[in-house]
């Protein structure tokens, strides 16, 4: 039986991104809106998602570079 590590690597790093994501946006903004209220809450989301913007460019740059490196391999 073989074992595909590059595939389990990205599979590990998907999972670990998503249990942050999650802890981050329900467990943290959940400890808001139980402290401070449904106001402070909603404020809240609006800047953990204003502060993920430089990471989804960041992220949508390198997938795109990532994209023209194989393309061009190709040629």
């Amino acid at each position: 039986m073989t074992r595909d590590l590059r595939r389990y690597t990205r599979q590990t790093n998907f999972r670990l991104i998503l249990g942050g994501l999650f802890l981050l946006f329900i467990v943290g903004d959940g400890l808001i809106y139980l402290i401070y209220g449904r106001g402070a809450a909603l404020m809240g989301l609006l800047c953990l998602l204003a502060g993920l913007i430089p990471v989804a460019l960041t992220l949508l740059v390198m997938l795109l570079l990532d994209w023209v490196a194989k393309r061009v391999g190709r040629e």
